[in-house]
């Protein structure tokens, strides 16, 4: 699995960054969370197949969060996609993408099929779940969770005591089958150990810290708002953003594995205040840049 950081800064964007946009690449597909303006020209310097994305999720109706979308879903077209566009975003989606097909002379191949985030919205697919959560900010917000759906692990020495043969016994097993093996049954639990853990990714998306947040990123890799220093609280506090320093105690009172800072103020020219700032708080802390690239292993998870 792989995090493409598309667009890290905070409302206006700089030459160093661009609007909010993070890819997941996971197995075959992108899923793609916002998407400000500038999005598709990213996923392209980014080498990210945009043919390859099945879900796009706007966190909030913020114009830098979804201002890309328009041209990405014309682009789209122009590359002969035929297959279905999810879009999750919250309250008005449906009717956002009804504006959107009124702008400008164009046709599209494909279907747009656009879902209403909620407090309780869990999408559920054979290899993950995405769901979202209530954020603070100053309208409507939802951040977004995505876990891995993983087995439990196969104890091959086991089940080669009990004189399993290799092959579709081992399948049905981990499938949560049992088997019969010469007169005898055997059972998944005989032959497999503790659940694997998958990757874990949590993004707050524009918010004050909040509860939601902590709650759900124990062992996450978090994406936070850190759109301004420790010394702008008030700042934050006003706009409904995070300080980094908020971001950081966050991760560390809901025990995340790593913290990504992101909605960076473009009147930050380098990291260093924001990173010398957390990682005081949270060492395991780094700061988001365009076209960033962070694979996930299950080794080190």
């Amino acid at each position: 699995m792989e995090i493409v950081f598309l667009g890290t800064t905070a409302a206006v964007p700089s030459a160093a960054r661009g609007h909010s946009g993070i890819a997941l690449k996971y197995h075959d597909e992108v899923i793609l969370w916002d998407c400000g303006e500038g999005t598709q020209r990213q996923l392209i310097v980014s080498k990210t197949n945009y043919m390859k994305i099945k879900k796009i999720f706007i966190t909030h109706f913020h114009g830098d969060h979804f201002l890309g979308l328009p041209g990405l879903i014309q682009t789209l077209s122009f590359a002969d996609r035929r297959e279905d566009l999810h879009v999750y975003a919250p309250k008005g989606i449906k009717d956002l993408i009804e504006n959107i097909m009124h702008l400008g002379e164009y046709g599209l191949k494909y279907d747009i099929v656009a879902h209403t985030l909620s407090d309780n919205f869990e999408l559920k697919d054979e290899k993950y779940t995405i769901k979202s959560i209530k954020v603070e900010h100053s309208i409507p917000t939802y951040g977004l969770v995505f876990e891995e759906v993983k087995g439990r692990e196969f104890l091959l020495d086991r089940a080669k005591k009990l004189g399993i043969p290799p092959g579709p016994a081992y399948s049905k097993l981990q499938k949560g089958e049992k088997i019969k093996l010469g007169g005898k049954w055997i059972y998944p639990d005989d032959v497999l150990g503790e659940k694997k853990k998958g990757f874990k990714v949590v993004y707050s998306s524009d918010t004050r810290p909040c509860g939601a947040v902590i709650e759900n990123c124990r062992d996450a890799v978090l994406i936070h708002d850190a759109t301004f220093d420790g010394s702008l609280k008030n700042n934050a506090i006003e706009t409904m953003h995070s300080t980094c320093t908020e971001a950081a105690q966050v991760a560390k009172e809901g025990v995340a594995k790593e913290l990504y800072l992101m909605h960076i103020s473009p009147r930050y020219k380098t990291d260093e205040l924001l990173l010398k700032e957390s990682r005081k708080i949270f060492r395991n802390t780094m700061v988001a840049r365009d076209l960033q690239r962070v694979e996930l292993l299950h080794k080190s998870l």
